[in-house]
C-alpha cells in the first residue's frame, strides 16, 4: 500500500488540484481509487511481473495463505492461490467502491471519466474472478465489447457495486479468445 501511496495516489491528487476539488473526502476517495487501480494492475500482471523479478503480493499474506514464490514461478493455480487472490480481489474491490462516490461528486466530463475509470478497474477484477484467479494462463484485459458496458455503468452508476444492478455475470462469459 505504501508503494501505491507514493506512485499512484499522487496522480489522482494532481488531477484533483487541476480541477480545484481538494476536500479531504475527495482526496481520500481519489487515493482509494488510485490505490485500487494499481492493485488491480498488480493482480492481473502477477506472471509478467514475476518474469521481471518482481512480486507485489504482500509476503506476509502469501505466507498466511500458503503461497510461495516458487509456486508463482511454477504458475500453480491451486486452492491456496485462489484463496489468496480472492482475498486480494475482494479487498481491492472494497477499496475501489470506497472511492467510487468521487465520480458522482465531480462535475461534468471529469466525473464521467472517473466513473468510467472505476468501472474499468472493477471489470478487471470481475475478469480475474471469471478465470478462477488463473492470471498465469489468461491475463484479463478489457476488450472492445467491454467498453459499451463500462460506459453504460459509468452513466448509470453512482458509486455502487455494478454487479448489484447490471445483471451482468462475467462468470457466464465465454472464456475463449476474441
Amino acid at each position: 500500500m505504501d508503494y501505491c501511496r507514493r506512485s499512484a495516489n499522487p496522480v489522482g491528487r494532481l488531477l484533483l488540484e487541476l480541477f480545484k476539488q481538494t476536500s479531504e473526502t475527495e482526496l481520500e476517495q481519489s487515493d482509494a481509487i488510485c490505490t485500487s487501480l494499481q492493485l488491480a494492475n498488480f493482480w492481473q500482471d502477477v506472471a509478467i511481473d514475476y518474469a521481471k523479478g518482481r512480486i507485489y503480493l504482500p509476503q506476509d499474506e502469501m505466507a498466511a495463505y500458503g503461497v510461495s514464490e516458487a509456486q508463482i514461478g511454477a504458475q500453480r493455480c491451486d486452492d491456496a492461490w485462489r484463496a489468496l487472490m480472492a482475498f486480494q480481489i475482494e479487498r481491492t474491490r472494497e477499496l475501489m467502491l470506497g472511492g467510487a462516490p468521487l465520480g458522482a461528486a465531480l462535475p461534468g466530463r471529469i466525473g464521467l471519466e472517473i466513473r468510467a475509470t472505476v468501472q474499468g478497474g472493477l471489470r478487471i477484477l470481475e475478469k480475474i474472478e471469471a478465470t478462477g484467479y488463473d492470471v498465469f494462463r489468461q491475463r484479463p484485459v478489457l476488450k472492445w465489447y467491454d467498453w459499451p458496458l463500462l460506459m453504460a455503468r459509468a452513466l448509470t452508476e453512482s458509486g455502487s457495486d455494478p454487479m448489484s444492478k447490471s445483471g451482468s455475470d462475467p462468470k457466464q462469459e465465454k472464456s475463449g479468445s476474441d
